[in-house]
């Protein structure tokens, strides 16, 4: 990195299934400018994570398995940041509910995993300047 190039933007993954966290660190940490600092199963260890490593973005699912859903965990963390961290909810659920939701708790964006790469890095980069993304209909 050069004195001219910008800060990565620091992520936190959380979803549930180990195999889709894999697969997203591979994606995003072999990504130019994006460094993923942590890695959650659960909304509660998300909300933890982001208070101990405050990424810029947190890419979370909805469906969390048991305990916080997506939507309290995104609430927890904009809370506790004050808005520091952007949430960007990244799910297969893509109902105007699930989506009303997720941004009401103060989601920066909403993306689809059904994206290509390209998009889910230009979400990431929106979110993390504070810019909404959302998947096109």
């Amino acid at each position: 990195m050069t004195g001219t190039d910008p800060a990565p933007v620091r992520i936190l993954l959380c979803d549930d299934h180990a195999v889709v966290r894999a697969g997203l660190l591979a994606l995003l940490g072999s990504t130019p400018g994006i460094e993923v600092v942590g890695e959650a199963g659960s909304g509660e260890e998300a909300v933890a994570l982001a208070a101990r490593h405050a990424p810029d973005v947190v890419l979370m699912d909805l469906q969390l398995g048991a305990g916080m859903d997506g939507v309290e965990a995104t609430r927890r963390i904009t809370a506790d940041s004050g808005g520091a961290v952007h949430v960007l909810v990244l799910t297969t659920y893509d109902t105007d509910a699930d989506v009303t939701r997720a941004i009401e708790a103060g989601a920066t964006g909403y993306l689809l995993k059904a994206e290509r790469p390209d998009e889910l890095f230009a979400a990431v980069r929106a979110a993390a300047e504070g810019r909404t993304a959302l998947s096109r209909p």
